[in-house]
């Protein structure tokens, strides 16, 4: 084993997203704790990084559960001795217009973008606290977290939520020489979430289903969507020490569409 590897916790990263980057890590000397909210996935991703001869393990775990998520960091926590990283990816999106928002949604939105973001980083804390570790937790958020989206009020107000708990978080961990950083991201275009949403989003903007991705396209300065390894590619410098003077801030993966 490479004497430099870390290890990381990726949340949300039984597929998609969180699977590229839990292979990116473990590509990047990292060992990697594959935690998602469907089991089955999380195995899966693990099971194919071990086969490359790195270590990784699957978890289950529901980030809007308190006890779900202190519970699995206990068990991490004893099968991983050196955490450094964890990547909050776990993400939920309802699009409707606010008069036809069900509250459920709204909560679910809450609960999955942002209250599962807090617990699992007060978890994680503790963990990096106790251990002495100046570690680094990176929530995935996205552009909707610095500007409103249309018919997307929960999965926005989330985000914004998200970026003043970032914040906060980088303050009370100071004092640990732990980061905290949110990655704000431009549309995946090609990632289920948004791809799930093109019915809802071609209904609110009077277009085919067809019109919706080169419509997102067209909105962003250098003309294409956010892929998979933009994001890598950052989270992979906030991550490292190189940005160890950097934290609480909100970084813009947006191709231009977002400069603040």
């Amino acid at each position: 084993m490479n004497q430099n590897t870390k290890d990381a916790i990726i949340i949300g990263g039984g597929r998609g997203l969180g699977e590229y980057l839990s292979k990116h890590l473990s590509n990047n000397d990292y060992n990697v704790a594959v935690v998602d909210i469907n089991l089955e996935n999380a195995l899966a991703v693990a099971d194919s990084i071990s086969k490359t001869g790195k270590k990784a393990k699957g978890y289950y775990l529901n980030a809007c559960d308190e006890v779900s998520v202190e519970n699995t960091f206990s068990e991490i926590k004893q099968d991983f001795e050196h955490i450094y990283l964890m990547v909050y990816n776990a993400g939920a999106a309802k699009s409707t217009k606010i008069t036809d928002f069900d509250i459920e949604d709204f909560h679910l939105c809450l609960n999955v973008n942002l209250v599962g973001y807090f617990l699992c980083a007060r978890e994680i804390a503790k963990i990096m606290i106790e251990n002495g570790t100046k570690g680094r937790i990176i929530q995935i958020n996205s552009k909707s977290g610095k500007v409103g989206s249309k018919y997307n009020a929960g999965y926005s107000a989330a985000k914004f939520g998200g970026v003043g708990l970032t914040q906060s978080l980088a303050l009370d961990l100071a004092e640990h020489g732990i980061s905290v950083n949110s990655l704000m991201l431009g549309n995946l275009l090609n990632s289920d979430m948004f791809q799930s949403l093109i019915p809802s989003y071609a209904k609110k903007l009077g277009l085919m289903e067809s019109e919706v991705i080169p419509y997102y396209i067209d909105k962003v300065p250098l003309m294409r969507g956010c892929e998979f390894e933009d994001v890598a590619n950052v989270l992979t410098f906030y991550a490292s020490e190189k940005a160890g003077y950097c934290t609480g801030q909100s970084v813009n993966i947006t191709g231009g569409q977002v400069m603040f």
